[in-house]
């Protein structure tokens, strides 16, 4: 039986649209933070003083580390760690750029006295700051056959700081590649009985083969550390007194604009108006925490958030509720980027269309107030990449197309979202994010496009399921 006659069939006129619908379960979250939008951030002045002189402390110890390039390893470590190293960053930077400089001049940051731990420490810390550091700093721990000594794994703390720094490798080192097949190997066992560990190096060891911390969330990171480093007999008083003052008045400043952001969806009522589309705000406000937490970003977090759930919802527009006509006259919309909208769309659409525009009007008005007026034109553009690619996967599906490989990564990495979230983040990052970098990043170059292809490969991976 055909379309039309199974319509007809049931009493439904010719000319009314079957909608398809994913079913999507409404948001777990529901109005549960917007109490928090309406809270006082005033911290008081006994935190504030305790705060300042808690820094003050920091301060000094980072100073005085930096007479001991093992000590200061350490400490910048922790501090990292434990999510404040943000308050320090001219200090840190300075004393890395010290041992980066001591590296060079052969005077002993690298030196065979360095025990595995050590080496590694400062390999991961100065890779991670971005200097170009050499993995061969690695061999005296090779014997002749090429591999890791034997007697290295009594050293759990070393192979653990191993472990984590071969995470940076780069294309073409094989030490780190046989690092990284080592440390694990030797590790695996000790987490199903860890008796001769500690419970701080033991829970560490688990954690690290389970996620290793270049793929953990920050904040998430920061939250599980404090809470295993303050049950580690040796820790630091002051530092773990300033990790949980600070963790507490960030995450209250954090939960103030999940508040404000509640809000602004609430009013929206997409809930009943697009009743198709997800209801994603929080997790997509996490994902966005996930780029920057600092309170410095507290707008950007807001601006970019907003922009993430506006394209949520547009992806279920056109994976779920447009016909091809629709679709066809809201992607000639996008493209004109004007307020009227075409008369033939759905109501609902027209009203997605104009909130679109209103949030994008927003982020105008911010770079304007910022003189940086060249940063919308670079907003706008990576709106319409994401829109075309969306167009070209609806396009696939409604004339029943399987793309080969090459296609579909070539669309999909576009339709993943990263390129578009790389320059809409990078807007609000102030003048280190030069009009030079803009241009280059709206380009899809090679890291943007490889770090596209991965997302888009995670979700396609974690939504098969659902999907089939």
């Amino acid at each position: 039986m055909s379309v039309a006659s199974a319509v007809q069939s049931k009493g439904i006129p010719k000319n009314e649209i079957i909608r398809r619908s994913a079913n999507y379960h409404p948001s777990i979250w529901r109005d549960y933070f917007l109490n928090y939008s309406s809270q006082s951030l005033e911290v008081g002045n006994n935190i504030k003083q305790e705060g300042e002189k808690l820094k003050e402390e920091v301060k000094r110890m980072l100073a005085a580390a930096a007479t001991g390039p093992s000590e200061n390893a350490e400490l910048i470590d922790i501090i990292q760690r434990l999510g404040f190293s943000y308050h320090f960053e001219s200090e840190i930077s300075e004393i890395l750029g010290l041992m980066k400089k001591n590296i060079v001049l052969d005077i002993g940051y690298f030196n065979n006295h360095d025990d595995l731990h050590t080496s590694a420490l400062k390999f991961r810390l100065l890779r991670q700051q971005g200097y170009n550091i050499a993995s061969d700093i690695f061999q005296k721990f090779i014997n002749k056959e090429g591999k890791f000594n034997d007697d290295l794994t009594d050293d759990v703390k070393g192979m653990l700081s191993l472990y984590e720094a071969a995470h940076l490798r780069r294309l073409g080192e094989p030490i780190l590649e046989e690092a990284l097949a080592f440390t694990t190997t030797h590790l695996k066992p000790l987490t199903m009985s860890s008796s001769q560990l500690s419970p701080f190096l033991a829970a560490q060891v688990k954690h690290a083969l389970t996620q290793p911390m270049w793929t953990g969330l920050p904040r998430l990171e920061v939250r599980r550390f404090i809470s295993v480093y303050q049950e580690e007999p040796s820790h630091n008083d002051v530092l773990l007194r300033f990790a949980k003052l600070d963790f507490n008045i960030l995450q209250k400043l954090h939960q103030q604009e999940l508040g404000e952001m509640s809000r602004w969806w609430k009013n929206l009522d997409f809930v009943s108006k697009l009743p198709f589309a997800r209801d994603r705000l929080v997790g997509l406000y996490f994902w966005i925490l996930g780029v920057y937490f600092e309170p410095q970003y507290s707008l950007a977090r807001r601006r970019v958030t907003k922009v993430i759930a506006m394209t949520s919802v547009l992806d279920d527009i056109y994976d779920i509720y447009g016909t091809p006509e629709e679709l066809k006259l809201l992607t000639d919309a996008m493209e004109r980027w004007n307020i009227n909208c075409p008369d033939e769309l759905p109501e609902c659409i027209k009203y997605f269309y104009h909130t679109l525009l209103q949030v994008y009007k927003e982020i105008e008005e911010d770079m304007v107030k910022a003189d940086r007026e060249y940063c919308i034109q670079y907003a706008k553009e990576a709106m319409k990449m994401q829109v075309r690619s969306y167009s070209h996967e609806a396009k696939w599906f409604h004339e029943k197309y399987t793309p080969t490989l090459d296609e579909y990564m070539d669309v999909a990495s576009m339709s993943s979202g990263f390129p578009l979230l790389t320059v809409i983040s990078w807007l609000y990052m102030g003048d280190i994010v030069t009009e030079e970098a803009l241009e280059w990043a709206s380009k899809h170059p090679k890291t943007v496009r490889a770090s596209s292809n991965i997302a888009r490969l995670m979700d396609d991976l974690a939504t098969h399921k659902v999907r089939v």
